[in-house]
């Protein structure tokens, strides 16, 4: 579809006249296009390049470039001022009704109508997003196109960096969602828990984590502040934030280890990490370990921390900093003995650990956070990390971090695009600790269910940092790293074709060429080996994607709406005769504890099921074919009527049996198949068999009962002819 017309059918009517004027813009460059023709190779009219401040110069006509220049500065500054525009007017609603929500007159019978309010701003910011995105596409278009038209007047980069410092591409309005937030909240009366301040605490929880496209960030956010307030960690009055920055530091040793144990969920592997939250510096340490253990064995993975001063994380990791300096520390800030106990344990085994295990920093993960919870009450909490990056700890031509006497690496220092991998999707984890006998909210679970967010199962942020950003030191990879959608970020942190050995010079020079100018991978005449080109460049990459994580945008629905799959056909008959509705009682219909996870026993389990009708599907055919091989020798051996008689009434009786077993098998099939799609896509419905046992009871009896009756019928008239 041409953009003008997408842009058509996907533009707001009351606002058609503040969207980009594409075909204005369009009509502009195809007559610049057609001057520079005329003006020949050179493409535009003579020019001195000197000039007089006292010579009057004569009124020149402006060329067609300069009128689009001129036009597209105009349709950015109407992007803009409509956005701040609308902005500034949703401030001002949100301000009124957070005062009629927190005013001490306010009744419970408008609750209702609060909600709607706020549930129209809300959408009405979803909205504007939409515009945005629309137009900054449009601005992207236009620009590619005056390039690829007018060659010698090349702009795209220059404007391209201007949208990018536009107050309406910078995506700082979400002060207004922590203002819904806190409106939703104050209306859903929750209640504040208590802040734990212990030195040393453990979290034992039950996390899913799945992946969210950028462009369905706000959305899925305002959906979770409906039901979950926007946590707060500082109150920072107006014009606050939703999220806030992590900086997480894992450490390993040169052999991987700790990323090998948790790449292969082996048990009790551990993970530990260094974090500190906010801006600039770090100034308070969090020391984390994070032990895995198997689920389905009934256990809990537990995550423990200590908090140190950054002054003293070095000497700890060497083992300068004691365990008795530290209580010391502890009890000259009034700790109880209690506390120091619980601190001193978790120091001394962290401790032990990086000594015995020769563990230093590795990687780092750094990305924004919206936290989702009632403040202080971990039993159901939700983030969202966006921005989300990797970088290398050691720099690969820089002094190591033991050498100059750091943890983590010099913020002054120079990122190559080797040391650091940026992830294209953002990365929700849904974060549960319930107490027995609590169930998950149903909230969670309808918004886990559109197909556009994915669970991607013990995905990683340490593991995938590690894999793509040390290629040639890890053993194994996880599944996810060619998933297609993470293609191009894993290529952008390849090293240079030189660095790596090709039996096939001209293959590492195109695959160079490419990386320096990554819009030639558009080109469709060489489209082929280039990618061919990029496959062998990165060690981690094959010729072409594996896995489909992420849905085609052509399957994609708006959160909250199921999309209809289709019903025709055979398989569309099954699905229905599978999920369609039916009663239960009503303590089997409480949502599940856990979002719905599909372990690989479960296809096993389907596959054995399978198995076990095919078995009797084999068994009652080879019945039938014996008898009709028995029949057919009896035949040619004896001709006699009544030897044929009876040889008749076993070819009737295998004729009876055979296309029961046929009809057995082909049923199978279907069903192993509707199932197996079924559990791929972790549907949330019945893939019980209901009518299955009972077709199958019943054919066999009437099989039986017509064999019987032919079987009686024979025996009458055996004894009546003696």
């Amino acid at each position: 579809m041409k953009f003008g017309k997408h842009l058509d059918d996907n533009r707001r009517d009351e606002w058609e006249s503040n969207y980009l004027d594409y075909k204005s813009l369009k009509d502009l460059i195809k007559e610049s296009a057609q001057e520079q023709e005329e003006n020949g190779r050179f493409g535009t009219a003579y020019s001195p390049r000197v000039t007089s401040l006292s010579v009057l110069r004569a009124d020149r006509v402006q060329t067609a470039d300069e009128r689009f220049f001129q036009k597209l500065d105009v349709e950015i500054k109407k992007v803009n001022d409509f956005t701040l525009q609308l902005v500034e007017n949703w401030r001002r609603d949100l301000k009124k009704l957070s005062v009629k929500v927190h005013g001490k007159n306010r009744e419970t019978e408008d609750d209702e109508a609060l909600i709607e309010e706020a549930r129209r701003i809300g959408g009405e910011f979803l909205s504007l997003e939409k515009y945005v995105n629309l137009n900054y596409m449009g601005f992207h278009k236009i620009l590619k196109k005056h390039d690829k038209m007018v060659p010698t007047a090349p702009c795209q980069q220059y404007y391209l960096a201007q949208l990018h410092s536009q107050p309406w591409t910078q995506g700082t309005y979400s002060d207004l969602l922590v203002v819904l937030s806190n409106i939703y909240s104050t209306l859903r009366g929750d209640a504040s828990g208590v802040k734990n301040e212990d030195s040393a605490q453990g979290f034992v929880r039950s996390t899913t984590k799945y992946w969210v496209r950028t462009a369905d960030v706000s959305q899925v956010k305002h959906i979770i502040l409906q039901h979950l307030p926007v946590f707060q960690f500082k109150d920072e009055g107006e014009g606050q934030q939703d999220s806030q920055l992590i900086n997480s530091v894992y450490l390993d040793n040169t052999s991987l280890e700790l990323y090998h144990g948790r790449l292969d969920k082996r048990p009790n592997a551990i993970a530990i990490r260094l974090r500190w939250y906010g801006q600039g510096l770090p100034k308070v340490v969090f020391v984390e370990r994070k032990t895995h253990r198997e689920s389905w064995k009934g256990e809990e993975s537990v995550k423990e921390r200590i908090t140190l001063a950054e002054k003293l994380v070095l000497p700890f990791l060497e083992g300068k900093y004691t365990i008795e300096q530290a209580q010391a520390d502890l009890r000259a800030k009034n700790k109880t003995q209690n506390e120091i106990d619980k601190f001193s344990r978790l120091f001394v085994e962290i401790q032990q650990q990086v000594d015995s295990k020769q563990l230093h920093p590795m990687i780092r993960t750094q990305y924004m956070r919206t936290a989702f919870q009632i403040p202080y009450d971990a039993s159901v909490r939700i983030s969202l990390d966006t921005n989300l990056t990797m970088i290398r700890e050691n720099p690969e031509d820089g002094p190591l971090l033991h050498l100059s006497g750091r943890w983590y690496r010099d913020p002054h220092m120079a990122l190559p695009r080797t040391e650091l991998t940026r992830f294209p999707h953002a990365v929700l984890e849904v974060k549960l600790s319930l107490p027995e006998g609590q169930t998950t909210p149903s909230w969670v679970q309808e918004l886990l269910e559109p197909d556009t967010i994915p669970e991607v199962h013990k995905f990683s942020k340490f593991i995938h940092g590690t894999a793509t950003l040390l290629p040639d030191m890890v053993q194994a990879v996880p599944y996810w790293i060619d998933e297609g959608s993470l293609r191009e970020s894993v290529l952008n942190s390849a090293p240079a074709a030189a660095s790596i050995p090709q039996a096939n010079q001209s293959e590492s020079h195109a695959t160079a060429s490419l990386l320096s100018h990554p819009q030639s991978a558009s080109k469709p005449r060489r489209r082929v080996g280039l990618e061919e080109n990029i496959a062998g460049h990165h060690p981690l990459l094959g010729e072409h994607p594996t896995l489909q994580l992420m849905p085609p945008d052509s399957e994609r629905t708006e959160f909250g709406k199921k999309k209809l799959e289709g019903g025709a056909g055979l398989g569309g008959f099954l699905e229905r005769w599978f999920n369609a509705p039916r009663a239960m009682p009503a303590e089997t219909t409480a949502p599940r504890t856990t979002p719905m996870r599909i372990e690989p026993k479960t296809f096993f389990a389907n596959e054995r099921t399978f198995l076990t009708w095919l078995h009797m599907a084999v068994t009652v055919g080879s019945i039938a074919a014996g008898l009709l091989g028995f029949a057919g020798t009896a035949a040619r051996a004896d001709q006699k009527q009544h030897a044929r008689a009876a040889d008749s009434t076993v070819e009737i009786i295998a004729l009876i049996l055979l296309p029961l077993a046929i009809a057995m098998s082909a049923y199978a099939l279907l069903v192993f198949i509707v199932r197996g799609r079924a559990i791929q896509k972790k549907s949330v419905g019945y893939i019980d068999d209901r009518f299955g046992p009972y077709g199958l009871a019943t054919a066999v009896v009437c099989a039986l009962t017509a064999i019987l009756i032919l079987s009686t019928t024979e025996f009458i008239g055996d004894l009546r002819a003696m």
